[in-house]
């Protein structure tokens, strides 16, 4: 079989600004033409909740997924039916309740895909391991099984009048060739996507993409990824896919999930609409909003350094970086993604880096009126409290004034 996509041709050489009033050149984010298309599977509420010490209610579950609704995601992978009649009642509630498609898990056994059609999703998502490591010491099968029982399972599903995707779990550790037979089984039983997973996190950008462009190769099916975090890349690696012709990308909100966990839902979708220029339809002013949902649900807190959703992503305290963000904020933040696409705002912390610019700031906008003397010497306050590790706040800033007798705007009034 052969891929339905030819290489795309990257611009080198342009001024031209990708988004908004920037301009980047040659090496930067000159060019955004790696990516065409970018549908967003979310995991969270499956993959995510395998989070060790991570459980949703059903109640929970229909909220998150409410949430994603709501914001466009394209396809909700509810649960694994098979695990258990609570799961199985609650996928077949979000398929019941949400305009997403409707995802369950199964593994090529009769009972999980029958299970898993009886819900009501409009999607199967059939997975089987096919590194020869799992295949032997996980599923204690053999290779023309796994393929036979693969092929079976997705021809179930077809008939059954749901979408099939496959899923040949551990494709970063797969025999290519094995791989190669495999895919194009599936994709003669009328596999509709064939979902290329990262299973334990080991893909690089280049080598993920590699495998990406060969699986193409042998199918018609259209191509779904899933990285990853062991060592970092799963954002990069669910991005190189998506450039090496993958449509379909699969992500959990601050990305949860196995071990390290997913490509993370945020990450993935603002680089797609800021680095990329892929408007991927997704309500990306709701991502604070469900970030903190599932954050308080999951129980797993997010790192304050965390891209897109982190308390720090939109803060500053070095005095350089602040005085360039308040003068415009394309100075120190990346030019193409600002708070408020996100829901969330820009922060001046207050601290030992603190410069005049964001004291002042601060001050003016709490009422007062300093002179430049004033705003040194407050400015010297915050920055010895700072180096002494201790928090410094707005209201440390206006009694600092105070002390200091610094004129306001009331007192000016009366």
């Amino acid at each position: 079989m052969g891929g339905r996509r030819s290489n795309r041709v990257q611009c080198l050489k342009t001024t031209a600004p990708p988004r908004g009033g920037v301009e980047f050149f040659e090496g930067t984010l000159a060019h955004t033409n790696e990516i065409d298309t970018v549908r967003v599977f979310d995991t969270t509420l499956r993959d995510g909740e395998q989070t060790p010490r991570t459980s949703f209610t059903p109640d929970e579950k229909r909220e998150i997924a409410t949430a994603l609704d709501e914001m466009g995601t394209h396809v909700i992978e509810a649960g694994f039916p098979a695990n258990g009649d609570a799961e199985f009642e609650a996928v077949r509630d979000i398929a019941e309740s949400t305009e997403a498609t409707t995802c369950a898990l199964a593994r090529i056994v009769d009972d999980d895909v029958e299970t898993a059609l009886d819900t009501g999703a409009g999607m199967v998502h059939i997975f089987a391991s096919t590194s020869d490591v799992q295949i032997e010491d996980s599923m204690h099968a053999t290779r023309e099984d796994v393929k036979e029982r693969a092929v079976k399972a997705v021809e179930r599903v077809a008939e059954a009048g749901a979408s099939p995707m496959f899923s040949p779990m551990d494709a970063t550790r797969t025999d290519p060739e094995y791989m190669d037979e495999i895919v194009e089984a599936v994709s003669e039983a009328g596999v509709e996507w064939i979902n290329v997973p990262d299973t334990c996190g080991v893909g690089t950008p280049a080598r993920f993409a590699d495998l990406v462009k060969r699986i193409d190769e042998h199918t018609d099916a259209r191509i779904d990824v899933h990285t990853h975090d062991d060592f970092g890349m799963a954002t990069a690696n669910a991005m190189a896919g998506l450039e090496a012709g993958a449509d379909q990308v699969q992500v959990s909100v601050n990305g949860i999930g196995e071990r390290a966990g997913n490509a993370a839902f945020e990450e993935v979708v603002m680089a797609a609409e800021g680095v990329y220029g892929v408007d991927t339809g997704i309500d990306t002013t709701k991502i604070t909003e469900v970030s903190e949902l599932v954050a308080e649900y999951s129980e797993v807190s997010v790192p304050v350094n965390k891209p897109v959703v982190g308390a720090n992503a939109f803060a500053h305290e070095s005095g350089i970086h602040a005085a360039g963000v308040i003068e415009n904020s394309d100075t120190f933040e990346t030019g193409v993604m600002k708070p408020e696409m996100v829901g969330a705002r820009r922060e001046f912390v207050l601290g030992k880096h603190t410069g005049t610019h964001a004291v002042r700031q601060h001050l003016q906008q709490s009422g007062f009126t300093p002179t430049e003397t004033e705003v040194r010497h407050i400015t010297r306050r915050v920055k010895d409290r700072g180096a002494e590790k201790e928090r410094v706040t707005v209201s440390d800033v206006r009694r600092f004034a105070q002390e200091l007798g610094v004129d306001s705007r009331e007192e000016a009034g009366a």
